[in-house]
């Protein structure tokens, strides 16, 4: 499962080896136990990579099939990744969350490589 942290300041992506239904719902029973508000929806999220990074190439050849990922050229630079999967948050309006999808291992590992090897990755949370 990936799971990026959207704040103020940027956002930070994590492969997590929990399954996602696992995660969701651990996550929920802490919102219902803290007495908490969390608004859980379906929902994309997309974020921006490098159009010359290496292994670009072979994350396009991994996503054929794979319904939760599609990535598009946006100009010259970048190619956008869009993800379809769960947002979470706890102001319904707000910009700030977390959005967790689950996909092949390979596409997962790859775009997690990627992102890391991004120089865009730099100005995300530590």
């Amino acid at each position: 499962m990936l799971k990026l942290t959207y704040t103020e300041n940027g956002f930070y992506l994590e492969r997590l080896a929990q399954p996602l239904e696992d995660w969701v719902t651990a996550r929920v029973m802490l919102a219902l136990r803290a007495g908490t508000s969390l608004c859980v929806e379906s929902s994309t999220a997309s974020f921006l990579l490098p159009a010359n990074l290496p292994q670009l190439r072979h994350l396009e050849r991994q996503q054929e099939g794979e319904e939760a990922i599609d990535l598009s050229i946006c100009d010259a630079e970048f190619i956008e990744v869009s993800l379809q999967g769960t947002w979470m948050t706890s102001h319904a309006e707000g910009a700030e969350g977390v959005f967790v999808t689950s996909m092949n291992y390979t596409v997962e590992f790859f775009l997690l490589k990627l992102w890391e090897e991004s120089p865009t990755c730099t100005r995300c949370l530590p």
